[in-house]
């Protein structure tokens, strides 16, 4: 134990006078030092605001695939509720999370609006023959708040409501969002569901 101590002694003499030579070094330098930071973090910023214009260009072009309805009637489901997804983030969503798939339990894009409430959309690609009816408003209504922790919900499809479906969601406050309000979402002319 004895033999150690002169090592020790040796090592903390040595960790003082590098750590002092350290110091000194950076009071001297103090402008260079400062001069390199200031370059480092400018470079960074410039990088994060670079990947955030790639991310936004890919979003555009993306969107800008959606200003008709044709589009969306040749989607898959699921590229369907990405697509939705894609909208929600171009007017502004935050936190947008696409959930669909078995056992969603009627939550297909969740997100955050602008003014900051939580919005459930339910994605229903549909056929042009083919309604949203009541009983899939009602699946809705049953979960996005309770379930999902949310303000808001829309069941946004590519075809129509039924009358009930649709007198149900005017009853509840869901929005009902068609193929022709789809489609004056997606080219900007109307408003997103959440408006």
């Amino acid at each position: 134990m004895k033999q150690n101590t002169p090592l020790l002694g040796a090592a903390a003499l040595v960790a003082v006078v590098l750590g002092t030579m350290v110091v000194q070094w950076l009071a001297q330098h103090l402008l260079l030092v400062a001069a390199f930071l200031i370059v480092g973090a400018g470079a960074g910023a410039a990088v994060l605001r670079s990947r955030a214009r790639a991310r936004q260009r890919e979003l555009d072009a993306r969107t800008a695939r959606l200003r008709h309805i044709g589009p969306f009637l040749a989607m898959t489901p699921k590229a369907f509720e990405h697509a939705l997804a894609d909208l929600c983030r171009r007017d502004g969503c935050t936190k947008v999370k696409v959930v669909g798939g078995a056992g969603d339990l009627a939550a297909d894009v969740l997100a955050t609006t602008p003014a900051g409430q939580r919005i459930l959309i339910q994605a229903k690609r549909y056929g042009p023959r083919t309604f949203v009816g009541s009983q899939d408003v009602q699946k809705v209504n049953g979960t996005y708040r309770d379930v999902h922790h949310c303000d808001l919900a829309a069941v946004v499809t590519t075809s129509s409501f039924t009358k009930a479906a649709a007198a149900f969601c005017a009853q509840v406050g869901i929005r009902a969002v068609d193929q022709r309000a789809l489609a004056l979402w997606a080219d900007g002319r109307g408003g997103a569901p959440w408006v």
